[in-house]
């Protein structure tokens, strides 16, 4: 099942410059615990602002840049159609996590989404996540979040049958 996780502002930022616009202890720490142990899909870019491979992680990485550019325990894939075709019907979640492409490409296939919404607008983001419309989704508070001056919800969105 593909599920997305992603923080954004009111405004649908995801990020600046190639990188987060916020980085919240408490967010980094939900995305460390709920990816451990599962597959997670994201482009070139956000791979690199890794800065590593994740521990405790399978890395599949849609790019069109060559694999020769990856260290060897990332599977690389250069095919939206080649990633959903092998990873569609696993029944534990694949996380989409980023950035803004990959989510597009992924928005209307995933089951689920855990989103940890800023109650802020980041007037120079350059990466934003797409539009959600509230009647696909169920949802619900996990976690709220108050820390460096930061207010965020983290919610887990269900998608409607």
């Amino acid at each position: 099942m593909f599920t997305i996780i992603a923080a954004i502002g009111r405004s649908n930022e995801l990020g600046k410059d190639g990188d987060l616009i916020w980085h919240l202890p408490s967010d980094m720490k939900f995305f460390r615990e709920t990816t451990s142990g599962h597959t997670i899909i994201m482009g070139r870019k956000t791979f690199e602002s890794l800065g590593r491979v994740l521990p405790n992680r399978h890395h599949v990485v849609l790019t069109h840049a060559d694999e020769s550019f990856f260290p060897e325990e990332v599977e690389v894939v250069h095919s939206f159609a080649e990633v959903y075709t092998k990873y569609r019907d696993v029944d534990e979640d694949v996380f989409i996590i980023g950035g803004g492409e990959i989510y597009r490409l992924f928005f209307s296939y995933a089951e689920k989404m855990y989103l940890t919404q800023v109650n802020e607008i980041h007037f120079n983001a350059d990466t934003f996540f797409p539009e959600i419309d509230a009647r696909n989704w169920d949802v619900r508070d996990l976690m709220k979040i108050d820390e460096d001056g930061h207010q965020a919800v983290i919610r887990e969105y269900i998608r409607k049958k």
